[in-house]
């Protein structure tokens, strides 16, 4: 469980934050000036240098918009530079990929982090350059939406896997749905029929919060308060719901911690952008009220369970079922130890999990509930206390990874294990070293008393 350190406040990770952003520009134009990107794009380190692994092509947007983030943070022209060139020369394909889950992932995390630049007035304000990013965002988010799978109850955005599958990562996708929507655009069908892209985000929200998230009310043996499945299996002939999986957890009985912090981190921040909302848009899908608390008690239980289910320094394994866990004896009462013999960590899921349970703790005590929001937010710095410091942050200039000792996919065997090891350790990821750049940011904004950041602050200003 993880020991919450409740003295920390933001400023005291001031230092911490400057020595990583330092270190984040020198691993941002390693990257530029060494990888090829005729490889494909960069997912994750191997032996210190980016490497592509094929399954889909869902890193590209996290590789430029560390570079918008890293901008926003420093204020380095040469970032801005090199992500704006990227994104419009390489980002387009994005837009309309029809095959994955992921356009919240590579499209928010750079059309959108450039339009919320220039509405917040970062960069120039340019009409023809605010409406380009504008439409890559209606389209993203309409492309998105039309991967959609009816069940008894709603639905669901499926995963590259196919129509019966709903992974609890894409609940960050769905945020995409909810900016296209708020900046008015019209997905149409068959029959120019129109479709509200916010009724399918809420939609695919609720279905997560119902199937990949568990209560502790006796669903099945293994229904813990928090506990998530990565996958969840429906029959697409009757609608019904199957089964729980992981694709790349231990089991689906087990919870794989990436999948748990992406829950985490989705549901903390729908709950922001659902607080801006009249109630009147949301009538007729249950009304503000039922809405909230469907969100807040998914945010809550994914956030208790990582608390209860790390070690005391906040990193977590890659997975609480994984099968040589017990060979570590007591880990959740000491700090993680990434050079273990047994089982890897997963400080992707730090990285990720933490802006969650910050943003959860910052809305509950904004709601009036501090003593309840107060854990939850000294939790989310306990964490980045620990991510920001060794063994994770990577000071060696030699390693293009700004995160060490990120997994990717365990089962599969696809992470590096180094000579003298028995696991994978010591490398990094795109999306855990993106996040990592994201709780910074958001961090340092609090720091500076600057605009809170949120996803949907690409959004006009007059809009929300």
């Amino acid at each position: 469980m993880i020991q919450i350190d409740t003295t920390l406040k933001p400023e005291n990770l001031k230092k911490k934050l400057d020595f990583f952003w330092e270190l984040s520009g020198e691993k941002i134009k390693a990257i530029d000036k060494n990888y090829d990107a005729e490889n494909g794009s960069p997912v994750f380190t191997v032996n210190g240098k980016y490497s592509t692994r094929g399954w889909t092509e869902w890193t590209q947007g996290f590789q430029f918009g560390s570079s918008i983030l890293h901008f926003d943070a420093t204020g380095e022209k040469y970032f801005l530079e090199s992500g704006k060139k990227n994104i419009l020369e390489k980002m387009a394909p994005h837009i309309s990929h029809v095959g994955v889950h992921d356009h919240g992932f590579n499209n928010l995390s750079t059309y959108g982090n450039l339009l919320r630049l220039m509405n917040e007035g970062k960069i120039p304000f340019n009409e023809w350059e605010k409406n380009f990013y504008e439409l890559a965002v209606k389209i993203s988010g309409a492309v998105q939406a039309s991967r959609w799978t009816k069940i008894k109850d709603g639905g669901f955005i499926y995963s590259f896997n196919g129509p019966h599958s709903l992974f609890v990562d894409t609940i960050r996708s769905s945020r995409i749905l909810m900016v296209s929507h708020q900046l008015g655009h019209v997905f149409q069908g068959e029959g120019d029929v129109k479709i509200s892209m916010l009724e399918r985000a809420i939609q695919h929200v609720a279905s997560t919060a119902k199937y990949s998230v568990f209560y502790g009310e006796g669903r099945d043996s293994y229904d813990v308060w928090g506990r998530t499945a990565h996958e969840s299996i429906f029959n697409i002939n009757d609608g019904n719901f199957r089964c729980p999986n992981s694709q790349q957890g231990y089991t689906g009985f087990s919870t794989w911690t990436r999948g748990l912090a992406w829950a985490m981190l989705g549901f903390a921040e729908d709950l922001e952008l659902l607080d801006t909302l009249p109630e009147n848009d949301l009538k007729p899908f249950g009304g503000k009220n039922e809405i909230e608390k469907m969100m807040l008690k998914a945010a809550k239980a994914t956030c208790d369970f990582y608390i209860e289910n790390s070690p005391i320094d906040g990193i977590p394994y890659w997975d609480t079922g994984a099968p040589n866990l017990y060979k570590l004896g007591n880990y959740l009462e000491k700090p993680a130890d990434p050079f273990n013999e047994y089982e890897p960590v997963d400080s992707s899921a730090a990285a990720i999990g933490c802006q969650g349970l910050l943003r959860l703790g910052k809305y509950l005590i904004e709601k009036g509930k501090k003593e309840e929001g107060k854990i939850y937010w000294q939790a989310g710095l306990t964490v980045i206390n620990t991510l920001f410091d060794s063994p994770y942050l990577s000071t060696n200039p030699n390693h293009q990874g700004l995160i060490l000792h990120c997994i990717y996919h365990r089962p599969n065997g696809w992470d590096f294990v180094p000579k003298g090891s028995k696991i994978p350790c010591g490398e990094s990821s795109m999306w855990g070293d993106y996040h990592a750049r994201e709780v910074a940011l958001y961090l340092a904004r609090i720091i500076s008393n600057e605009k809170y950041l949120t996803f949907f602050g690409s959004l006009s200003p007059t809009l929300f």
